[in-house]
């Protein structure tokens, strides 16, 4: 990301502060996976936004109008003993000529210099909740400033959540963010069509995760999150992530799973026959999913409302259903009880970015929020049909089907992220197993 990006963020937030104000901003913490063996450091999304500097223990201060700098760093020194073992540290002088900041300051050093920053202004700008033991920090620097005697004793009297205004600058993405979002999309698809062409009966639901492993870190990218890749009875838990089945001829094969291209998601899924080919009540089934979710994908425009694709993909479901013999009733009825809710019990969406589940408000003032240029959401309808569903013939469980998409809203419609990967089922039927036919 250019460092303009960073610049330009800060400004804006800051322009929204005005002076008086001040933004405390932790990093990420490194976590423990177990015993002294750490999880891959992801900084915090909040804080890459705002400073892209991915060091852990570093705090962001934004002080607008601050005559020697506006942007402050606190930072790890350099260690040569600690860089042996972990790694490049940035350190203050390299915060401040490689990372952007005004002032940088050893992250030792914050109780002695943080408070007076504080003391100089009327409104801390802060999300509480996040970082428990840093609430506290916060909380002593201000109540010591509280409890200074004297009259010429300055203290800020007014705390501010930082997220409301910094979420929503970040549901609106820019030109660098939706190129970054492409690059996560291509690279996704890629690994998807690779799945696809090596699949094949008898094979586990690891080694399928495998071809998406391999393809997001052949191109330098990691997963955005766990991959789902359910087959059989599998595809219906929405969430699985065991992936650990030998999938078997006649499975359908539900796989969910997107990378991260410079701290932005993306988030795929598709459903494809093990064997290359859909029974009739899988491509049934399939094909009101895929209605359902054309459907939405027809309400992704500026001036829509955020729960219109949801409707319409919830209407067209129902119809389907109901067609197929699965619900019973009159439609409006089975509208209004919400009866699909039985086979498709999520959201159509939600929006997409620096966090695959992204920041923002659904609502605005009790009233769904209206689609605008930038955003970027998903569209992932599904029907999920687990073994043993009661009053439902037996051709029909089994079957989890969910297509999933990354949708920019644009100036005149909008932009299917993801459209290299075919959906059709025609087009997902000749890429299964065609690595193994051109053998």
């Amino acid at each position: 990301m250019n460092p303009k990006e960073f610049i330009r963020r800060r400004k804006q937030l800051m322009r929204m502060m005005g002076r008086g104000s001040i933004a405390i901003l932790p990093s990420s913490r490194v976590k423990i996976r177990s015993r002294d063996v750490e999880y891959a450091y992801r900084q915090d999304s909040d804080f890459q936004y705002l400073t892209g500097f991915a060091e852990p223990e570093s705090v962001a201060i934004l002080v607008p109008g601050r005559a020697s700098g506006e942007y402050l760093l606190f930072c790890r020194e350099r260690n040569k003993l600690r860089e042996t073992w972990d790694g490049y540290r940035a350190g203050p002088k390299r915060a401040i000529s490689l990372h952007g900041a005004d002032d940088a300051f050893p992250i030792t050093d914050i109780n002695d210099i943080l408070p007076g920053l504080i003391e100089q202004c009327d409104r801390i700008y802060y999300t509480m909740g996040v970082y428990p033991d840093f609430d506290q920090q916060l909380i002593g620097w201000v109540t010591t400033l509280r409890n200074k005697s004297g009259s010429s004793a300055h203290r800020p009297d007014e705390f501010i959540s930082l997220d409301h205004p910094l979420h929503d600058f970040r549901l609106y993405k820019s030109r660098a963010e939706v190129s970054a979002m492409r690059s996560a999309a291509r690279i996704t698809a890629k690994a998807h069509k690779r799945a696809m062409n090596v699949c094949q009966p008898g094979l586990f639901e690891y080694e399928i995760e495998a071809e998406f492993l391999h393809e997001f870190h052949r191109n330098g990218v990691c997963a955005a999150y766990p991959s789902i890749v359910g087959s059989g009875a599998n595809s219906c838990t929405l969430h699985y992530t065991g992936n650990n089945r030998q999938m078997q001829d006649g499975d359908l094969l539900l796989v969910d799973a997107g990378c991260e291209y410079n701290y932005y998601a993306a988030d795929v899924t598709r459903t494809y026959p093990v064997n290359g080919k859909f029974t009739e009540p899988q491509r049934a089934i399939y094909d009101v999913v895929l209605d359902a979710h054309q459907a939405a994908i027809e309400c992704v425009e500026p001036g829509r409302m955020w729960n219109e694709p949801h409707d319409a993909a919830v209407r067209v479901v129902t119809q389907g259903l109901k067609r197929l013999g699965l619900l019973k009733g009159p439609l409006a009825k089975l509208l209004r009880t919400e009866a699909s809710k039985k086979f498709f019990m999520h959201r159509t969406g939600h929006w997409l970015g620096m966090d695959v589940h992204d920041v923002g408000d659904y609502k605005v003032a009790d009233q769904w929020r209206v689609l605008e240029p930038g955003m970027v959401m998903t569209v992932e309808p599904g029907i999920y049909i687990p073994p043993g569903t009661r009053g439902v013939a037996k051709r029909w469980q089994g079957i989890g089907i969910r297509i999933e998409d990354d949708v920019l809203v644009t100036r005149d419609g909008c932009d299917i992220l993801t459209k290299d990967l075919p959906r059709d089922a025609d087009a997902i039927e000749s890429l299964v197993g065609a690595t193994l036919r051109s053998s």
